[in-house]
């Protein structure tokens, strides 16, 4: 068994930037193989959220970017009782992972709110709904390759256990706080789409690419009058059996709570 020193030294090493070009072994991307897909294929019915570009439904609260910077914090106290709307939601889901165009030989790229290593954008989006305006309290999947270059986002409907919020509170590892918030958005990791071109160094870089997507998220909601917390707490097994992930080819790296703080 390892001891703590260990530990720490080896994660300390993985943070730090290999020298890519002289390690990295050949990559599927020069082997010529096919990129992975850039979501998933979903054979529900898909729910168009009303369009955060409309201007009956804009959700904009504040726009000013040096405001949303001094307003941005870590919420952890929700009113569970209000509900937030469906353009609110679709914002964020499209701050977080919305596609707005394909790049490169075969569509090989895509081009996001967010920057990611080789763009190659390795993430997956599900929400668990709790108080969203003309929405079923559930789990549901964004399907980013639905509205590529637009302003709308679908969603697929997974599930609505019974018990619901207690399921969701165990998913949080007894978070209850985040359990109340209107909506909670969980990123997955497709680690293929970034090893596809990085191999080995990609897990380093995929990485940092979710700081990315969190602090988009947090400063979307900032610009919506809402709160939101970003989690790394959660029970993986659990969170990866709910949103239908088999744990290896796809799994949880994130969580954010998002709401009307109180």
């Amino acid at each position: 068994m390892k001891n703590l020193e260990t530990t720490i030294q080896e994660n300390r090493d993985f943070m730090k930037c290999p020298q890519m070009l002289e390690t990295m072994v050949e990559s599927d991307q020069e082997k010529k193989l096919p990129h992975p897909p850039h979501g998933k294929p979903t054979t529900m019915p898909l729910i168009n959220l009303h369009s955060f570009a409309e201007r009956a439904h804009n959700p904009i609260y504040e726009d000013s970017y040096s405001t949303l910077l001094d307003i941005r914090r870590s919420v952890r106290n929700f009113d569970e009782n209000v509900a937030i709307s469906q353009s609110q939601l679709a914002f964020l889901l499209h701050s977080a992972q919305a596609i707005q165009e394909y790049r490169g030989n075969n569509e090989a790229f895509t081009l996001r709110p967010v920057p990611s290593g080789g763009a190659r954008h390795p993430f997956e989006t599900y929400v668990a709904v709790k108080n969203v305006e003309g929405l079923q309290a559930g789990f549901y999947y964004y399907a980013p390759t639905a509205n590529v270059g637009s302003k709308n986002v679908s969603l697929a409907y997974l599930k609505s256990p019974a018990g619901y919020k207690e399921q969701l509170t165990k998913m949080l590892v007894g978070q209850k706080w985040a359990a109340a918030a209107q909506a909670v958005i969980f990123l997955s990791c497709v680690p293929y789409r970034s090893e596809w071109r990085y191999v080995e160094h990609s897990h380093r870089v995929m990485l940092i690419d979710l700081g990315h997507v969190g602090q988009n998220i947090m400063l979307s909601a900032a610009s919506l009058g809402l709160g939101s917390c970003c989690m790394a707490a959660y029970d993986q097994a659990l969170c990866d059996q709910t949103l239908g992930l088999d744990g290896t080819d796809e799994y949880t790296v994130y969580a954010v709570a998002v709401g009307k703080s109180k």
